[in-house]
């Protein structure tokens, strides 16, 4: 089947990829021209687990083609996927204005029967508003075309997104109860059939329905988070130990173990701006949301968690101090860096005057992007960030190590080496993922995430206002501060690719 793709993010170029791997012919749009150059060169716009060797074989084969030519990528297909950005606004609502753009160029360029599928995620009522435009621009050209709009949410993890789609538990399918809706249903049932060869995982539904699936799904995983949270939090002033209280209660079949584990907040694409469109669609429509509004609050207050323990060590201006940071995308298999934990820690660690040394296998050129718009008020700060190629080069003379990505490559380090390295004793993990026995025996001291008495620390709390630190004053360019962040990226590739 002939497929078109609208958007090469992270959802439109996992779908056009992993559908071009099942045989069909996929044309991805993106009115990003550098983007598709990038993609036609064999370049790689971002970094998801086995998408790159996918996206490389189905070019080679013909069966895959990247380009900015809208009226081609109209004309290819019967099958529309809109998979753009919805970028939160202001007041957190979805920004559609992409999913419109689209919407209008398929209606200015179309000659014959589409199905339009929302791919990207909407709120409730925007199947509505996309054949709105389309209907606007058909009657701007005087013709009169069947078309329909159908909803599909993506459900894939950053890091795992080949193997989500490759292997759903669900295909959600809305479509509307007229002849052009159940002719896009066919058409969707069948390019999805693979999928369902050894048991049926579509659920068909209205498209209202499909598009508030997606948001419900997003709110009530990170609802667990915060849950998760805010236990940890108490857990720490009771003396329990949260990792233990995890397995208790994830072993109850009615609970499970996903999306329980404390650390320092959700971040990335999703949960964010997802758990802020569907509280703004809330308060819209009457009717306010105050699990989801305390949701919100506990994940802004979660990043401050590791910051509080950090003041409780050495107080709240860090003039002197150093710190090694081991993980800087927001989850482990990507490079996003959008809402990451990392970004709002080292930001106020930089603007506390310490120096950090940071590690990520992937992200550090993403970071080095990213911390510079956080800092933008005070770029010279960002002289006091370094990014290494080895996470052990982070945690030379380092006071202290601050954990927030659970790579692998950081779930067994040598401890002896780690303590010899670090000036100061001190790890501070966000993530949870060291023993507390194997770290004391180490002659490391060690505060996680509800595994500590944060009490009896906040005792010894310094509440000295924080200050700008005013050691640094000569400014290096942002170009500079990424060149050297692709430099160490490029050396961690190099010693990963010799380690294998």
């Amino acid at each position: 089947m002939n497929v078109t793709i609208i958007g090469t993010g992270y959802v439109g170029l996992v779908t056009g990829a992993c559908l071009a791997e099942l045989g069909n012919n996929v044309f991805c749009l993106d009115v990003d021209q550098a983007k598709i150059h990038l993609l036609n060169a064999g370049g790689m716009p971002i970094h998801e687990p086995g998408l790159e060797e996918i996206i490389a074989r189905n070019v080679e084969e013909g069966r895959l083609v990247f380009s900015s030519d809208p009226a081609a990528a109209t004309a290819f297909a019967d099958v529309q996927f809109i998979a753009v950005g919805t970028p939160p606004d202001e007041d957190g609502a979805a920004d559609l204005q992409y999913v419109l753009a689209a919407a209008r160029s398929i209606g200015r360029h179309m000659q014959g029967f589409k199905a339009v599928v929302d791919k990207s995620t909407v709120p409730v009522g925007t199947a509505e508003k996309v054949a709105a435009a389309i209907r606007e621009e058909l009657a701007a050209r005087g013709a009169d075309i069947e078309f329909a709009v159908a909803s599909n949410p993506e459900f894939l993890k950053e890091g795992a997104a080949v193997e989500d789609f490759m292997r759903p538990d669900r295909i959600v399918l809305g479509v509307d109860e007229t002849p052009a809706g159940e002719r896009a249903l066919a058409l969707l049932r069948e390019l999805y059939r693979p999928f369902n060869r050894n048991h049926e995982r579509t659920r068909v539904m209205d498209v209202r329905s499909a598009e508030f699936t997606k948001y419900a799904a997003n709110a009530m995983l990170a609802t667990r988070i915060s849950f998760m949270n805010e236990l940890a939090n108490l857990a720490d002033r009771v003396g329990a130990d949260i990792e233990l209280v995890r397995q208790g209660i994830g072993s109850d079949p009615r609970i499970g173990y996903s999306f329980l584990y404390a650390g320092t907040g959700y971040g990335g694409s999703c949960f964010p701006k997802d758990v802020d469109a569907l509280c703004r669609t809330a308060s819209e429509n009457g009717h306010g949301l105050q699990i989801l509004d305390a949701v919100q609050r506990v994940n802004q207050a979660q990043k401050k968690v590791l910051l509080e323990k950090v003041w409780a060590q050495f107080g709240r201006r860090l003039a002197g101090r150093s710190f090694a940071v081991w993980g800087l995308a927001f989850k482990p298999g990507t490079d996003d860096m959008r809402e990451a934990p990392s970004r709002s820690i080292i930001e106020a660690l930089l603007r506390a005057g310490a120096t950090v040394r940071a590690h990520d296998p992937v992200a550090q050129e993403q970071a080095a992007r990213a911390l510079a718009g956080d800092l933008a008020d005070h770029p010279e700060l960002l002289r006091n960030l370094t990014f290494v190629p080895k996470p052990l080069d982070a945690a030379q003379g380092a006071d202290a190590l601050i954990v927030l990505t659970e790579w692998k490559s950081y779930k067994s380090p040598n401890l002896r080496a780690l303590r010899e390295a670090l000036r100061s004793p001190l790890v501070l993990d966000g993530r949870n993922i060291y023993d507390l026995h194997a770290m004391a025996a180490a002659g490391l001291t060690y505060l996680g995430i509800g595994r500590n008495n944060l009490a009896l620390l906040k005792e010894q709390m310094q509440v000295a206002p924080i200050t700008v630190a005013n050691e640094v004053t000569r400014e290096e360019p942002i170009e500079v501060l990424v060149e050297l962040a692709a430099q160490a990226a490029a050396e961690t590739k190099a010693l990963g690719e010799e380690a294998s």
